[in-house]
């Protein structure tokens, strides 16, 4: 089994629409990507070490949790009953005492929920917010990180609709909320290996610029299933950029910038005169 690729971004970055590209060009290969499948997010709630002591492994709350917003991708039903056979067997150990560390216990319960899978991955957009615990669970990660501008951020945050409680209501909020998003990648960054992370440019993405990128870091040909993927216009945007959020997003994009060049991206053919 490969390393597993964990897709990073802020909510409104397009993380989605390439989730499901993976997810079509993962199963093509005999592997799963998980579009939110959020398990790691889940145990780090819910499978703390203060729980393992307490010999008390909450996977009831789990099991609810990924059953009350489903997560998807090709294969995912396999998946889901893998999880709730190694999170039954994980709380059994855990009442008898037979798990002691919370981060192996995790550790074990996503070999599990993968098992079988050539390749894997996943996508939930928490996870940005939870690198420290995601990198003890899964040290041998593969990050990849989707960016797109603050202020185009905002506006499709401010333009949500439906019933989404956790919407900013004023530009500065939003903008706010993307910094306090991004926050944690610059220190992710110092402990895990240049070859296992990659940050990406949500036009580069749209326009088909990084195809070549992409499939050469996930190890899968990514070409087909990327273009479903509909490309976007920039937005016309009057939400003020702070200065925290110009910084960060200098850092980020020269970091997008320089990925693609190492990489050698400019190699790569657009996807634009296709469409």
């Amino acid at each position: 089994m490969t390393d597993p690729l964990i897709l990073l971004g802020c909510q409104r970055s397009g993380t989605t629409a390439l989730a499901w590209a993976l997810s079509e060009a993962y199963g093509a290969a005999g592997g799963h990507f998980t579009v939110n499948g959020k398990l790691p997010y889940l145990l780090d709630r819910w499978c703390r070490q203060d729980d393992v002591d307490a010999r008390h492994l909450r996977a009831d709350e789990i099991l609810h949790a990924l059953r009350r917003r489903p997560p998807g991708g090709a294969g995912v039903e396999r998946w889901l009953c893998q999880v709730e056979t190694s999170l039954r067997r994980a709380a059994a150990d855990t009442a008898a005492g037979r798990a002691r560390d919370a981060d192996e216990l995790a550790r074990r319960i996503l070999a599990e929920s993968y098992a079988g899978f050539p390749r894997w991955g996943d996508k939930y957009n928490e996870y940005l917010l939870h690198l420290p615990s995601l990198l003890r669970m899964l040290p041998r990660a593969r990050l990849l990180l989707l960016v797109r501008h603050p202020t185009e951020v905002a506006e499709s945050m401010l333009g949500w609709s439906g019933d989404r409680p956790w919407r900013p209501e004023r530009p500065a909020d939003a903008v706010a909320k993307w910094v306090a998003w991004h926050r944690q990648w610059p220190l992710a960054c110092r402990t895990v290996p240049a070859h296992r992370r990659l940050v990406v440019d949500y036009h580069d993405l749209c326009a088909g610029a990084v195809d070549d990128l992409l499939s050469e870091f996930v190890e899968v040909d990514l070409g087909a299933a990327l273009r479903t993927i509909t490309p976007r216009r920039r937005a016309t945007t009057g939400v003020p950029l702070s200065a925290a959020a110009g910084q960060l997003w200098a850092e980020l994009s020269d970091q997008a910038a320089l990925t693609s060049r190492s990489r050698g991206e400019t190699t790569g053919t657009s996807r634009k005169a296709e469409r």
